[in-house]
């Protein structure tokens, strides 16, 4: 559960590049030096992307670039340009890919909101030739690049606010998808509280909840249900799992089994009551958390939820990095 609107934004630095299927190259590069886009133009006629021209950045690779184009300046959807290519390890199929990332408007060259300044990166990139996961351009883009590249990518008018802006992506780290789990796995704990809401599980492993009269908390409550056996989540770490969360009045607000696919995130970029409670926990594990308003949403309607809402979730934490 995201903390705020901006963080939002900041996470769909991924999300909008991966709906526009945009496509990039990537090269060699030994020094810790600015690269330009001059020589990506092959890459955008083999792969039919439009590419932005104008648009330069400055900066030691793996870093926060600088960022500089003429104002105002008009992008398109399905647009980018290469900035900055890596250094670092080749993007491999099947790699998780993390990602700084810094929101550009295209109007006073503003900037709207970045990842660096928190170093909560973006984590919820695989690469995957799975057309239901990614586009078979998006997949293109990453399986060229090298780690400590910076991208550029249009986005004309399409967001809430109505905002055209260059989203700026540095590929800063990356993992093995293989290492993560598809649901908790471990020992079912058997001591749990009797007065705690009553959670079965689905054969794939999707929770269903009986609230069991349960009023609520005026604390966190972070109670593992099955306890994995593997590495404990430290609070500044980024986590992949699958979830579910509920009012206390039973109603269902938001699921990742229902989507279909796990999600990734930065426990600095999500709600209090979950960077709480998941921290210190262990890969593997099944946890049910109730987060009182005060470490939630506080007194501010979110989407389904209303103000002043306790939150229960049950989240199964399935690769911490």
């Amino acid at each position: 559960m995201r903390k705020s609107l901006l963080s939002k934004a900041v996470t769909a630095v991924c999300a909008t590049v991966m709906c526009l299927g945009v496509t990039a190259c990537g090269g060699n590069s030994s020094a810790k030096s600015d690269k330009s886009n001059s020589d990506s133009s092959s890459s955008s006629e083999k792969i039919g992307m439009h590419q932005i021209a104008g648009v330069t950045a400055k900066g030691e690779l793996g870093k926060k670039p600088t960022v500089s184009f003429k104002t105002p300046m008009t992008v398109e959807d399905n647009s980018y340009v290469v900035l900055q290519k890596g250094d670092g390890a080749q993007i491999e199929d099947g790699d998780r890919v993390c990602s700084q990332g810094i929101a550009i408007s295209v109007k006073d060259g503003s900037e709207l909101a970045s990842t660096w300044e928190k170093n909560t990166p973006d984590c919820s990139t695989v690469v995957t030739s799975d057309t239901s996961q990614m586009t078979e351009n998006y997949y293109k883009i990453f399986k060229s690049l090298k780690l400590n590249s910076t991208v550029a990518f249009g986005v004309n008018d399409s967001n809430s606010s109505g905002t055209s802006y260059l989203m700026v992506l540095t590929l800063v780290s990356k993992s093995s998808k293989s290492k993560d789990l598809k649901k908790a796995t471990g020992e079912k704990v058997a001591d749990i509280p009797a007065d705690l809401p009553k959670v079965t599980l689905a054969k794939d492993g999707k929770p269903s909840i009986d609230m069991n009269g349960y009023k609520g908390s005026d604390s966190l409550i972070s109670q593992d249900l099955i306890k994995g056996k593997g590495a404990v989540v430290k609070d500044t770490q980024s986590v992949v799992a699958h979830y579910t969360g509920w009012l206390l009045d039973g109603t269902q607000f938001d699921s990742s089994w229902d989507r279909g696919q796990s999600s990734a995130f930065s426990l600095d970029s999500v709600i209090k009551g979950w960077k709480q409670g998941l921290a210190g926990h262990t890969v593997g594990s099944q946890v049910l958390l109730v987060v009182p308003p005060s470490l939630g949403y506080g007194n501010k309607d979110q989407e389904k939820i209303p103000a002043n809402s306790t939150l229960v979730f049950v989240i199964d934490i399935l690769a911490a990095y």
